[in-house]
């Protein structure tokens, strides 16, 4: 995942040289609101962070791909009822 997340972190930077800006989220403060109103490219990248987020917290090294779209889905329908909590919060509540 860390791969994963690391090529698609750095595609969005690489983007977002090109325009000669360059983003910096603490991550803490996304809220759901903010992570359903993202283009699909950002909300991919956020999508990889967290699966490495979850992973990563919870000592988990192996990788299963099925998990990795339902946990987007659960995540993403999670914040459309509820828009003013922390995209965080909402990755520890529903991945599993």
């Amino acid at each position: 995942m860390k791969t994963v997340s690391l090529a698609l972190f750095s595609t969005l930077m690489f983007a977002s040289g090109a325009a000669h800006s360059q983003v910096i989220l603490d991550m803490t403060l996304v809220t759901c609101k903010q992570y359903r109103g993202m283009s699909a490219n950002h909300a991919e990248v956020l999508g990889a962070w967290m699966g490495g987020y979850f992973h990563a917290a919870n000592n988990i090294t192996m990788l299963d791909l099925r998990y990795v779209d339902r946990n987007l889905k659960k995540i993403t329908a999670y914040c459309k009822s509820h828009r003013n909590e922390t995209l965080m919060s909402a990755v520890e509540k529903v991945a599993r």
